[in-house]
C-alpha cells in the first residue's frame, strides 16, 4: 500500500527548490538527503532528495536533476509516496498507523460485523470512518469505544453507545 508522506507545492527561488506539504510524522528521515521517493503520478519520479531545509516553518527540498524554477513548477501537486512496508511497527501496543487500521472489519463486543474502517481522520481527535450498509459513520478512536484492535485477526471491536452506529449518525 502506498502512503503519502508529502505533496510538492510551489517552487521557491530560481534553482529548483520546492516547498513540500509534509504528511509524515518523521520528515527528517523521510526527506533526508539521498532518500528516494516514489511519486504519484509515477511518471514524475522517483525523486531523490539532494538537500532540504526549513524556512519559516516550511520544508524546502531540492531534488537531484531539478535545477531550475521551470522544472520545479512541473512537479507542483505531485504526491511523494512510500510503501507502507517501509514503516516499522510501533513499540507501543496501543499505537497504530492509519494504513494498519484501514480495511479492518468493525465488530461489536459480541463479534457481530457492523462495517469496515475506510479512513482515519485527524481533526483534533482521531476519528475512524466506518462504512456501514447505509453510509459512513465516525467513531472516535479512543480506548473506551475501541477496546480491541487485533491486526492478526483483522478486526477492530467497537463498544459503541446507543446511536453511534445507527443510520441517523451517517454522514
Amino acid at each position: 500500500m502506498q502512503l503519502v508522506v508529502g505533496r510538492i507545492g510551489r517552487p521557491h527561488g530560481l534553482r529548483g527548490e520546492v516547498s513540500v506539504e509534509v504528511r509524515t510524522d518523521d520528515p527528517e528521515s523521510r526527506f533526508a538527503p539521498g532518500s528516494a521517493l516514489s511519486t504519484d503520478p509515477a511518471s514524475a519520479g522517483p525523486l531523490v532528495v539532494e538537500s532540504r531545509r526549513w524556512h519559516s516553518g516550511i520544508l524546502l527540498v531540492r531534488f537531484l536533476g531539478v535545477a531550475d524554477r521551470d522544472r520545479a513548477e512541473e512537479l507542483r501537486g505531485t504526491m511523494l509516496v512510500i510503501d507502507s512496508e517501509e514503516i516499522p511497527p510501533s513499540e507501543d501496543p496501543d499505537e497504530f498507523h492509519d494504513h494498519q487500521l484501514i480495511g479492518l472489519a468493525v465488530v461489536t463486543p459480541g463479534r457481530e460485523r457492523v462495517g469496515e474502517v475506510t479512513d482515519v481522520l485527524h481533526h483534533g481527535q482521531d476519528l475512524l470512518v466506518v462504512r456501514r450498509d447505509f453510509g459512513d459513520v465516525y467513531v472516535p478512536f479512543v480506548k473506551a469505544l475501541v477496546p480491541v484492535v487485533d491486526l492478526d485477526e483483522g478486526i477492530l471491536v467497537v463498544d459503541a453507545p446507543e446511536g453511534l452506529l445507527d443510520p441517523d449518525a451517517a454522514v
